[in-house]
C-alpha cells in the first residue's frame, strides 16, 4: 500500500474525467494513490493521461508492442509493483508472450527478434540504475536497422518519461515496491 505525504483527493471528490483514470488503475493495481495525488495538479495529470500516454504511448510512430516491451522492462528493473501489475497485463494485450515476460532478464538468449532485443537494449541504458548508458556505434547499428532515427528518439523519450515518472513516483511514494527495488524505503 503506498503510503504518500501528499494529499489525495478520493475519487467520490475527483473531476469526472479523471474517475475513469482511477477505475483503471485500482482495476488493475487495486492502488490507485497517482491519481488521487496527482489530481491536484489537473493540468499535469492531464498532460501525463492525454499527451503522454493517449498521443505518445499509445500513438505515435513506433508500434505500442515495443513501448509496451520497453515499458515492462523498466518497471521489472526498477522494481514498481503497482508498475508491474498494470505493465505485464499491457504487454500481454501488446502481442508479448508469457514465455518472453519470463525471460526479460535473460533477453539476448530469449524468445525475442531481433528488433525486440535491439529495444530491449536500449532500454538496458536508460534504467535508471544505469549511470554509464551509452549509444554505441554498435548498439545504434542494431537499434537502426529496425527503426528510423525519429523513432529510435520517440522510443528514448517513452522511456524517459516512464523511468522518470517512477522515480518520482518512487520519491512520493506514490506506488508498491517489489521486494528487490533499488530506490528508497527497500534499498540496501
Amino acid at each position: 500500500m503506498a503510503d504518500t505525504p501528499l494529499a489525495s483527493i478520493p475519487r467520490d471528490q475527483l473531476p469526472e474525467e479523471f474517475k475513469p483514470a482511477w477505475d483503471a488503475l485500482n482495476g488493475l493495481t487495486g492502488e490507485p494513490t497517482f491519481v488521487e495525488v496527482f489530481a491536484q495538479a489537473p493540468d499535469v495529470l492531464r498532460f501525463v493521461m492525454n499527451d503522454f500516454y493517449t498521443k505518445l504511448f499509445f500513438g505515435g510512430a513506433v508500434d505500442n508492442h515495443y513501448k509496451q516491451l520497453v515499458r515492462l522492462k523498466l518497471s521489472l528493473v526498477h522494481g514498481c509493483r503497482t508498475c508491474n501489475k498494470q505493465n505485464v497485463p499491457g504487454a500481454l494485450e501488446a502481442g508479448i508472450t508469457q514465455a518472453q515476460v519470463d525471460a526479460m532478464d535473460d533477453y539476448e538468449h530469449g524468445p525475442f527478434t531481433d528488433a525486440e532485443k535491439a529495444v530491449l537494449e536500449f532500454a538496458d541504458q536508460i534504467v535508471l540504475t544505469n549511470m554509464a548508458g551509452d549509444m554505441t556505434a554498435d548498439r545504434y547499428a542494431r537499434l537502426s536497422a529496425h527503426f528510423s532515427d525519429a523513432e529510435i528518439c520517440e522510443l528514448g523519450t517513452v522511456m524517459a518519461v516512464v523511468a522518470g515518472m517512477a522515480k518520482l513516483s518512487f520519491i512520493l511514494h506514490l506506488v508498491e515496491r517489489e521486494e528487490y527495488c533499488p530506490f528508497g524505503q527497500n534499498a540496501a
